[in-house]
């Protein structure tokens, strides 16, 4: 447990240099999601969108030491046996994933055909923090609340510049500090097919309110972040194999591959899960070859 008058304090005495390193010391090529908890922007037809949201500080409930983000990884994609969406193994201090070691096989035949498949169902790296939504145009009965954001490595890598900017000019900001943070403009546009969040920026640094009262109170509702990445929110490694046995159509009765229309004719919550697997998320194709390094 934190206490809130040690959070204000702390901010201007090695917090900035924790989260700074922890960023450092993450590789930018490398749970069960609480629907209501978490937000999500919503787009026009044509694919464009825009809110802002402020990025918050660790949770009280996860302890001062931690991070107010957790990064994990996930798979998504489709075989001739029907869909894998699940989280991936390797997320727990690395431990084996039957899908990752499938993909390494793959990738290490040398046969490019074979490369191509691991593209389409590599690991996929997510992050998710708590924000606070100040506005939400699509969906304003959103704005004032604390909700969970799910996210890639391209919102990321903003909130890693604003923290380790590119010249000496610019001075770096903690976007996570509920005084002296900054809140964050999501643009959204649709270049080639696909989400892209190059337009979005941080807005000058400011307080989330000029009443530490009401800074406390919205600290005090973020949720857990440690839950969502704890060892009940992943399957077990034979779970997953039988899993990805079936999806590969290797038991059971295939099953024809699912089109894009018969997708957006599927209910919303099969919807949801499809667009959480193809939006903004990075991939660690070296992740194979190091696998089979280690064999």
């Amino acid at each position: 447990m934190v206490d809130f008058a040690k959070l204000k304090s702390s901010r201007q005495s090695g917090n900035f240099d924790k989260l700074a390193k922890a960023i450092e010391s993450l590789n930018p090529t490398e749970g069960s999601d609480k629907v209501d908890n978490f937000w999500k922007p919503e787009v026009d037809k044509a694919g464009n969108g825009t809110a802002t949201i402020r990025f918050l500080d660790v949770s009280a409930e996860d302890g001062e030491d931690a991070l107010p983000w957790v990064k994990f990884f996930s798979h998504g994609f489709q075989g001739p046996g029907g869909w894998l969406i699940d989280n991936c193994l390797t997320t727990l201090n690395g431990a084996k994933c039957p899908v990752c070691e499938h993909n390494s096989t793959l990738w290490n035949s040398g046969i490019e055909a074979n490369k191509e498949v691991v593209r389409k169902q590599k690991r996929k790296l997510n992050y998710i923090a708590n924000i606070y939504v100040v506005a939400d145009p699509k969906n304003p009965e959103n704005e004032g609340k604390v909700k969970l954001f799910k996210f890639g490595a391209k919102i990321f890598d903003k909130i890693s510049e604003a923290m380790n900017p590119a010249f000496e000019d610019e001075t770096a900001i903690n976007p996570f500090d509920f005084w002296k943070g900054a809140n964050f403009k999501l643009k959204i546009r649709k270049v080639e097919g696909y989400q892209n969040y190059d337009k979005s920026e941080f807005e000058s640094p400011s307080p989330l309110f000029n009443d530490d009262a009401k800074i406390e109170k919205i600290w005090k509702s973020q949720y857990s972040l440690k839950e969502l990445i704890s060892e009940k929110e992943f399957k077990t490694y034979d779970e997953l194999k039988a899993r990805l046995d079936k999806a590969l159509g290797l038991i059971g009765t295939p099953v024809a591959r699912t089109t894009v229309e018969q997708i957006k004719e599927a209910p919303k919550a099969v919807q949801k899960k499809v667009e959480a697997v193809t939006a903004d998320e990075d991939d660690d194709l070296a992740y194979f070859s190091k696998l089979a390094e280690e064999e």
